[in-house]
Formats: C-alpha cells, structure tokens, sequence
C-alpha cells in the first residue's frame, strides 16, 4: 500500500511537470489516466503490481 500511494504521488507529480512544460496535452494525459484507471480493473494489474512490488522491493534492498 505504500508503495501505491509513492507511485501515485510520484507519477502525479511527473504528469503535472510534463503538462506544465507543454510536453502533452491535457488530453493525452486524461487518456494515459483513463487508460491506468480501465488497466487497474482487468486481470493485468495483479501481474503488474507484483511486478513494481519485486522493483520496490529490489530497490529498497539496495539502499540497505
């Protein structure tokens, strides 16, 4: 779940730096947020939680 919010917090973040900066048009971003939102509900999320849980992971060991 931490890992969840920090994702979320840090690709906002990166959403918002790349609109500002005119790089993607609101538009494409509300369909890349769309698109994340469809993708959470279909049987490739599991797969691909686990998959930035084990990056998470992988990372955390890292910096120990």
């Amino acid at each position: 779940m931490v890992f969840s919010i920090s994702a979320v917090l840090l690709l906002g973040i990166i959403l918002i730096i790349v609109i500002r900066n005119k790089s993607i048009k609101l538009g494409w971003a509300l369909l890349a947020a769309l698109f994340g939102f469809f993708l959470a509900e279909t049987s490739a999320a599991p797969p691909i939680k686990s998959f930035l849980n084990q990056i998470a992971s992988t990372l955390n060991g890292l910096t120990h």
